[in-house]
């Protein structure tokens, strides 16, 4: 009889971890790998990777998972293969051939194309892809052997360079670069490039290389994670304001700072922005996001003084923080005692 299964003590893990996703895990089982190995009670991924895809998986943490979506938004960079003359069920290797065409496409030939696919254009969503409709993703309906009417939504193809792949199998194929805004489907649009070629095409390879800031270069694999001890994973561990890095940086001092992270607004001789990340100025320590109109700071996604606690490091009984108080009350953080 096998004996029970040890539970994993947990603890709050803060932070980014840029995750080289292996080809064949769906991100989710990427994400719970990683969480277990760090021991994480709180995490989420920053937009899925299909399993038949690899690359760039940023992986946040505790605090970090407030901000997750400013990665879901991001211009995202993929290398990518499509074989010409084979259009699939899926528009990639994993599902059936259904349909073959010769091929005969020079680089002139892609040329001649490729301004079709740049600037902004619009595709219909893939049957096989996470895409809701009436609470259902599309690939259950394709699984069920039903097709659903799809709008074409609009995606910017900011950059792309197409060429031949080198010939080293019978089947002709071309290897793309795409610097894309959120939404756009490099399936789809592999597809469609073979459909202006006249011959059909299907992904063969797909890799996430770039996204909002961060580069594959950046990143661990799960298996130098698993080879590490517990102190180099979190050391693998980017900073929660790594997911900020684009917005202006605004320091609040001592009670202003805490009524700030109590959700009060504050008035100062700020430019407007959109996009505003704010700290303390002593212990230097980020408070969350917020947004500047007309010299008004507004609040956005706070951290908690439990989660600035657990940053700084102070986790002990006798911190002084204490959780935020609703904006109406007059509770005031000291934050020179945190």
């Amino acid at each position: 009889m096998n004996a029970p299964r040890a539970r994993v003590a947990r603890r709050p893990v803060h932070g980014v971890l840029l995750l080289d996703k292996p080809l064949g895990w769906s991100s989710n089982d990427a994400l719970q790998k990683v969480k277990w190995l760090l021991r994480a009670e709180k995490a989420g991924h920053t937009g899925t990777l299909d399993p038949l895809a690899t690359g760039l998986l940023p992986l946040c943490f505790g605090a970090a998972t407030k901000f997750s979506q400013l990665q879901l938004d991001a211009d995202k960079t993929y290398e990518a293969v499509a074989r010409l003359g084979e259009k699939t069920s899926t528009g990639d290797a994993e599902g059936d051939v259904i349909e073959e065409r010769p091929v005969n496409v020079t680089e002139e030939d892609l040329n001649n194309v490729l301004p079709r696919f740049t600037g902004l254009i619009r595709q219909i969503p893939p049957m096989h892809s996470a895409l809701k409709k009436d609470g259902r993703a599309l690939y259950e309906y394709a699984r069920a052997g039903i097709e659903v009417e799809r709008e074409a939504r609009e995606v910017t193809i900011y950059e792309l360079k197409v060429s031949l792949a080198p010939v080293d199998t019978a089947k002709q194929a071309i290897e793309m670069i795409v610097r894309c805004s959120k939404g756009t489907y490099i399936r789809t649009l592999g597809e469609d490039i073979g459909e202006a070629l006249g011959c059909g095409a299907h992904l063969t390879a797909l890799r996430r290389v770039e996204t909002g800031g961060f580069s594959v270069a950046q990143c661990v694999t799960l298996e130098a994670l698993e080879a590490m001890t517990e102190e180099e994973r979190l050391n693998c561990l980017m900073p929660v304001d790594s997911l900020l890095r684009d917005h202006t940086v605004v320091t609040l001092e001592g009670e202003s700072a805490g009524r700030f992270l109590s959700g009060v607004r504050r008035r100062g001789s700020w430019p407007d922005s959109q996009k505003v990340a704010v700290y303390s100025e002593k212990p230097r320590a980020l408070l969350g996001t917020a947004h500047v109109v007309a010299d008004e700071l507004i609040p956005g996604r706070l951290l908690s003084p439990l989660e600035i606690e657990q940053i700084l490091g102070d986790c002990g009984p006798e911190s002084s923080v204490q959780h935020a108080a609703p904006p109406s009350a007059t509770q005031k953080i000291d934050f020179d005692q945190i």
